[in-house]
């Protein structure tokens, strides 16, 4: 593979990073914030005791679980992009 084509996938693959990297940063944001949500409806739940703060609890905390789950798959791929840019300098 010729330098300058190894040099454009890792421009291509570090610019992909960095978008990856800034995305995780506001995953794990909105995360404690909804994280922080699901538990103030969770205990609202258990004082009230009503089925519509059960459901508002249940569906605050499907919430955390998607996200984590997006959250869990962004990383998977920052690592295989890493690991695809260390084949890279490895080939240059």
């Amino acid at each position: 593979m010729g330098n300058w084509l190894v040099e454009r996938r890792l421009s291509q693959v570090a610019s992909r990073l960095k978008s990856l990297r800034s995305e995780l940063a506001v995953i794990d944001e909105q995360l404690v914030h909804l994280g922080d949500d699901a538990d103030d409806q969770a205990i609202r739940a258990l004082v009230s005791e009503t089925a519509s703060a059960s459901y508002e609890a249940r569906d605050a905390q499907r919430h955390v679980d998607r996200l984590s789950g997006h959250r869990a798959k962004v990383a998977e791929e920052i690592a295989a992009l890493e690991e695809r840019q260390d084949e890279l300098l490895d080939r240059m």
